[in-house]
């Protein structure tokens, strides 16, 4: 697990991660603490475990003075997340622009990881999508978080500025899905695929139709195993927020019809997992009452649907965060930002609810 924490005392941030050995928690480990980091309630460091068994841990650093002008800085451990290597960059721009919402994918041999992030290096001004500054693009990179780029690759020429994107590996090759833009604003979830042949162009999954000129903080997330994936996402046409997942059986060159989860009031920021069944597990915040919760929902290829199961209390605040949930062996489990009170992650395992 990793996250990001306060320094008491002092004008720091740290970058923290912990592992789960013999399910107990070891001891977190500081990856790095500085003053520059780059400190979102929606963008936040990630870590994978490459092939070898090395770790590959993803933050965000500033590199100039303007508010959204910071790079995504990679960083290696050999042993098992004791020590840690130095930073780098995992872009070969300079701009002082946004770049965020990294996804780490690993690939299967090897110290070789995969990510895609958002680039602003196309937006001048403070590189945050005023009109006419240009558009933030959807990039793609290889690297061992040792020696820079290795490979790269332009994705998407026009994407939403801040939402969320994932990518997870199918047997014929990698699969993004991320929050298109188009020139009318209409703001639905695409998806590109390596192939034989190359990167494939950006296609929607599902014509939502969801026109908003603003990014609403809220993007995709998918799992794959073999040809099977699955995606879930957040949309709000007409003001009215859903939860809706979509299967694929050929490896995400086509979509079944979306399947809606929520029960009407829905705030999104929602993880997905593909279990051994072909079913999907889909968790997010839901307004409950004059609250919310973080659930969890089963649903099936087929439509078939699990009643919705509450994992913790929570809040619609940005607070509160995005909920992710995560498999080890036939595990499954939940972490979350409790709000309650003072900030705190929260970790539960989670019973698969019956259909």
């Amino acid at each position: 697990m990793s996250w990001l924490e306060p320094v008491d005392g002092s004008a720091t941030t740290a970058v923290k991660v912990a592992r789960m050995k013999a399910g107990r928690w070891q001891p977190p480990v500081t990856v790095l603490r500085r003053s520059d980091l780059f400190v979102n309630w929606a963008d936040f460091p990630s870590v994978v475990e490459a092939a070898d068994g090395s770790l590959v841990v993803h933050w965000l650093q500033k590199n100039g003075k303007g508010t959204y002008a910071y790079d995504v800085k990679v960083a290696r451990s050999t042993d098992g997340g004791r020590t840690w290597g130095s930073g780098i960059k995992l872009h070969d721009d300079v701009t002082e622009t946004e770049h965020g919402f990294a996804s780490l994918l690993p690939h299967a041999s090897g110290a070789t990881v995969s990510a895609v992030w958002l680039d602003g290096r196309e937006m001048s001004g403070h590189g945050h999508g005023d009109e006419g500054e240009g558009s933030m693009t959807l990039r793609y990179a290889t690297t061992d978080a040792r020696r820079g780029i290795q490979s790269g690759a332009l994705l998407d020429e026009r994407t939403c500025e801040c939402c969320t994107t994932d990518m997870a590996m199918t047997s014929a090759g990698p699969i993004v899905v991320y929050r298109d833009r188009s020139s009318d604003e209409v703001r639905d979830i695409a998806v590109v695929r390596k192939t034989a042949s190359g990167w494939t162009k950006p296609r929607v999954i599902h014509a939502d139709g969801w026109k908003i000129a603003g990014c609403p903080v809220n993007g995709p997330q998918v799992d794959a195993k073999g040809r099977q994936v699955v995606v879930a996402w957040f949309t709000a046409p007409e003001d009215k927020g859903r939860v809706n997942i979509a299967f694929s059986d050929n490896a995400g060159e086509s979509f079944s019809s979306p399947i809606r989860l929520d029960d009407g009031a829905a705030v999104g920021r929602n993880d997905v997992l593909l279990l051994d069944d072909g079913s999907a597990l889909v968790s997010w915040i839901e307004g409950v009452g004059n609250a919310a919760a973080v659930v969890v929902r089963r649903v099936a290829p087929d439509g078939k649907k699990s009643a919705i199961q509450i994992v913790a209390s929570s809040s619609a605040a940005r607070g509160a965060g995005f909920p992710r949930l995560a498999r080890a062996g036939d595990e499954i489990f939940a972490a979350w930002t409790d709000v309650a009170s003072e900030k705190r992650v929260r970790f539960a395992r989670i019973e698969v609810p019956a259909m």
